[in-house]
């Protein structure tokens, strides 16, 4: 499956329930990169709080941003986004 680059970046705020998305990751892995892709239709978005190191300050707040989404073939998946994640319409 091909997928053009010609598409402005969205913002995770501007997401809403219907809209079609691509997912792009860039995933670093000692010298070796690759970019994974996903497509599908967002079903919500949600800022998930989280304790993901030990010992934090118990008001030292961490939160991810997830993105629920539904595919093609049916199958429900969450993206969690980060720093290497771009969002594209579809």
């Amino acid at each position: 499956m091909a997928f053009a680059q010609t598409s402005p970046a969205l913002t995770f705020e501007s997401l809403k329930s219907g809209d079609r998305i691509m997912v792009e990751h860039r995933v670093t892995v000692g010298l070796q990169s690759w970019t994974t892709r996903v497509v599908g239709t967002v079903l919500g978005t949600e800022r998930r709080r989280h304790g993901l190191h030990f010992r934090r300050n118990v008001d030292d707040k961490v939160f991810s941003d997830v993105v629920h989404l539904e595919l093609p073939d049916g199958e429900l998946t969450d993206v969690t986004m980060d720093e290497f994640t771009t969002l594209h319409p579809a």
